[in-house]
């Protein structure tokens, strides 16, 4: 494998990248692949010159090369995200993507925090519109939900809501 084929990989899990970050994960590969250390500056530049790209509201943003933006329709469903996952990980991106800081806040301050805990941000469609801090309490799965504006209206949300309370309730065990 070369130092491209890796920021290949790299560029295809997290994509789109803004450039910003794109430059933050291959510089990261020095843990991974010491012995490349002094061919990631160059491996970058390949990769900008190699990749898709587009310049949106001043930012770079990059892809593969192969990958075709846009025309999906989203699917209707709700997702509870790991503050890990890699669309939230990289918190640049997120605000960039939906307009609104998350911060993953178990080791703030209780009386500092603003979403919770261990918030985890909600996904509807294709829209980060809020977030959920869950815990159990007597057996059963509490939510507390938290929106970005407005919850979103309609019976739809509110049944892929549920189902996803529910996946969480099994997933749990509970």
């Amino acid at each position: 494998m070369t130092i491209d084929a890796l920021v290949d990989v790299v560029v295809r899990t997290y994509a789109p990248l803004p450039s910003a970050s794109l430059s933050r994960l291959v510089g990261r590969l020095r843990y991974a692949v010491p012995q490349w250390a002094g061919e990631l500056k160059f491996g970058l530049k390949r990769a900008a010159r190699r990749l898709s790209h587009a310049r949106v509201n001043g930012v770079d943003w990059y892809w593969p090369a192969a990958e075709r933006p846009g025309g999906d329709v989203p699917e209707d469903a709700v997702r509870l995200l790991s503050p890990f996952d890699p669309v939230v990980w990289d918190r640049h991106r997120f605000e960039l993507f939906w307009g609104w800081p998350y911060r993953f806040e178990a080791y703030t301050l209780a009386a500092k925090r603003k979403l919770g805990y261990y918030a985890l941000p909600m996904l509807w469609r294709d829209r980060m519109v809020g977030w959920g801090n869950l815990s159990v309490k007597d057996g059963d799965l509490q939510s507390n939900l938290g929106y970005v504006g407005s919850r979103p209206r309609g019976h739809i949300f509110t049944r892929e809501l549920e189902a996803e309370l529910h996946r969480m309730r099994d997933f749990l065990g509970l």
